[in-house]
């Protein structure tokens, strides 16, 4: 299946538009990188200074390896910024920083969509390892059921990234809104912030439309096959 020209007219579209937004955003946060931030506080900065705005002293602010490699981790409460997101002094920077700073509030409030996400992430990756294993097995052993089943597993993904993408939205207008109201950035700074901010919500469209023609290419699969 993995030379079914289908697959390509198919999924085709959604892995360009997850390449052209992966682009976007790097290319979006190199070039505000550039913009410095009129109050030179860097993103470690504003990150703590948020979280005790928000009245949150259970979350800790460290430094994290890799290029946009910033997140937060709701187990373990603690705010992950990569070298130039946590030293960064720019509206890029502060931008990333009030984002992951978005989702520990989420959390700190009771999110439900954030919780439902939580919840979701052990079948996410349970579908991600094993569910094209079974459909491979169940097309070259002709067996239908096994093929369904790797469908189904597949479906968590999507349901996943269904789930992520209202919440990365709301984490990111939670994070621009602070950032005025606390006046860390100024209206100005506050339309580059949106920018890079907008240019990150892409990559989890695309992810999202990516997995949906996925699947929809398997269920056309295992539905000529039956």
């Amino acid at each position: 299946m993995f030379i079914d020209p289908m697959y390509f007219i198919i999924v085709g579209p959604g892995m360009l538009l997850a390449l052209w937004a992966s682009y976007k955003v790097k290319s979006t946060f190199k070039r505000y990188q550039k913009v410095g931030l009129a109050n030179h506080m860097s993103g470690a900065q504003v990150a703590r200074e948020l979280l005790a705005r928000a009245g949150i002293d259970n979350v800790q602010v460290e430094r994290h390896q890799g290029f946009l490699s910033d997140h937060y981790h709701p187990i373990k409460k603690v705010v992950r910024l990569s070298p130039a997101v946590y030293d960064g002094q720019s509206v890029a920077s502060v931008g990333v920083a009030a984002h992951e700073v978005g989702h520990a509030i989420q959390h700190a409030e009771g999110y439900k969509p954030m919780a439902l996400r939580q919840a979701l992430v052990g079948p996410a990756n349970g579908g991600s390892s094993f569910s094209f294993i079974l459909i491979m097995i169940g097309f070259f052993m002709q067996a239908t059921a096994l093929i369904w089943a790797g469908i189904l597993l597949f479906s968590a993904v999507v349901l996943f990234q269904l789930v992520t993408l209202p919440v990365e939205v709301n984490a990111s207008s939670r994070a621009k809104a602070r950032l005025i109201s606390t006046g860390i950035i100024s209206q100005d700074e506050s339309v580059h912030v949106g920018k890079v901010l907008n240019a990150a919500a892409m990559t989890y469209l695309a992810a999202l439309i990516t997995s949906i023609l996925q699947l929809i290419y398997f269920v056309t699969l295992a539905s000529r096959d039956d």
